[in-house]
């Protein structure tokens, strides 16, 4: 199987899904991610069925797998925080109808923040409302994501996302993205990434890894910060999250990037040619600015 490896792409209104894969191709990618409107806001356009089937088949032409596609759900849902509980549930489930059709089965969710209620209240509102979001006739795996710790963050521990999955009505429905970042920075050394994984497989079970984030971080291990670099910039380096890429237990997961633009620009065709070719470009920065 060859690397499944991509990036955060664009979702315009214009044309959604079409330019979304158009872009990716731009950068050499045979997967994606993107937002189906602002994450920061409930502002949505329809789905539009014909771009969505001019998006399927150039995939289908230049050999993208749907399977392999992500959508990112947006920020403003926190599922955590119970003073927003009819909001969230009718946000995201508005959201998943919108990603069942595109036909993307994956759908990747912040966990939430618990604002002061504390972990276990967190995690018990999180629970209530994925239980109310997801029914059998649900399509889409919700794949919680790992964080870094940041304020009142939850999801920062595979055993926090493991309580939150051992409530799930549904688990089928559920699963788990990883962020080389978010897990830097909330304390787990990727210099041993295969111990990584057996601490997952041991507390959640490698079956729910469904995604990977691969970010670089401005930050050391343990700073609880959540800032992302370009590859091989940041402190994790370009060695550790090489391994992770190529690492054989993960090998059917797609690698998604999210790595900062560089004075405006994407840094993503060159990032996917070195990390294609193994070996660290010391001219990334400039190669990204020509």
């Amino acid at each position: 199987m060859s690397l499944i490896i991509g990036q955060h792409v664009s979702f315009k209104k214009e044309d959604q899904l079409e330019g979304s894969v158009l872009e990716a191709l731009s950068y050499g990618a045979n997967t994606f991610m993107f937002y189906t409107g602002a994450p920061q806001n409930t502002a949505r356009v329809p789905i539009s069925s014909e771009k969505t089937n001019n998006g399927l088949k150039l995939m289908n032409e230049n050999n993208i797998d749907l399977d392999n596609v992500v959508v990112h759900a947006p920020y403003i849902i926190n599922l955590a925080n119970s003073n927003n509980f009819d909001f969230n549930v009718r946000f995201l489930k508005e959201e998943i109808s919108r990603v069942e059709k595109i036909g993307v089965n994956k759908l990747v969710l912040h966990p939430g923040s618990h604002v002061g209620l504390g972990v276990d209240t967190g995690i018990k509102n999180i629970i209530d409302s994925l239980n109310t979001v997801l029914t059998k006739d649900t399509n889409v795996i919700v794949c919680l994501e790992t964080m870094a710790g940041k304020g009142t963050e939850i999801g920062r521990n595979f055993n926090e996302i493991k309580s939150i999955i051992d409530g799930i009505n549904l688990k089928d429905k559920i699963g788990v993205c990883m962020d080389t970042c978010h897990l830097n920075d909330a304390g787990y050394d990727l210099g041993d990434f295969d111990k990584i994984l057996d601490e997952f497989d041991s507390i959640i079970g490698l079956n729910y890894l469904k995604v990977i984030h691969i970010n670089d971080s401005k930050n050391i291990i343990g700073s609880h910060k959540d800032r992302h670099e370009n590859i091989g910039i940041g402190k994790i380096g370009f060695d550790k999250l090489i391994k992770i890429i190529y690492c054989e237990k993960i090998k059917g997961i797609p690698k998604i990037l999210e790595t900062p633009y560089v004075e405006g620009k994407p840094p993503y065709k060159q990032e996917i040619e070195m990390i294609r070719a193994k070996k660290f470009n010391e001219n990334l920065i400039d190669d990204i600015l020509k």
